[in-house]
């Protein structure tokens, strides 16, 4: 599992991805909708600028009684992430994330467009997909015994 490249842990899922001007409501709202606790702030390219986390919203809107839906995400967001390339081994971005102490990973392409995003819960989906299989090859195990 954890030498898997890191491409195959996103599996083509969509990236998370909006440009800076983008006011914190809608980043919100994305967050929400792909059940992720982040999402990357990218230019026209999609070259990747920064990231915008939960705990960047709260932080820095939330409890600064700003208005989200006026603030942009270029005012709240973490410039300079680091990042990952795809084709780096998942234990990288675990080894990146406890180092950093930070719980999202940006990764990107060869030319450094954002193709997605890495959290301690693709980890945790990784082994239960591990877990399942072991189960099911108990259970016919059983069944040959």
């Amino acid at each position: 599992m954890l030498d898997r490249p890191i491409a195959e842990v996103l599996n083509h899922r969509p990236c998370p991805s909006l440009p800076g001007d983008t006011p914190v409501r809608e980043a919100a709202r994305m967050m929400k909708e792909h059940q992720t606790g982040a999402v990357l702030v990218v230019n026209g390219h999609d070259a990747l600028l920064g990231i915008c986390s939960e705990r960047d919203i709260v932080s820095r809107v939330v409890a600064e009684a700003r208005d989200p839906g006026r603030v942009k995400v270029q005012e709240v967001m973490t410039t300079g992430p680091e990042s990952l390339s795809e084709d780096k081994p998942f234990s990288h971005a675990l080894h990146l994330m406890y180092e950093g102490r930070f719980r999202h990973v940006p990764v990107v392409d060869a030319q450094g467009h954002a193709v997605g995003i890495l959290s301690p819960r693709d980890a945790l989906q990784c082994d239960a997909r591990e877990f399942e299989q072991q189960m099911v090859n108990r259970e016919e195990i059983t069944v040959i015994l």
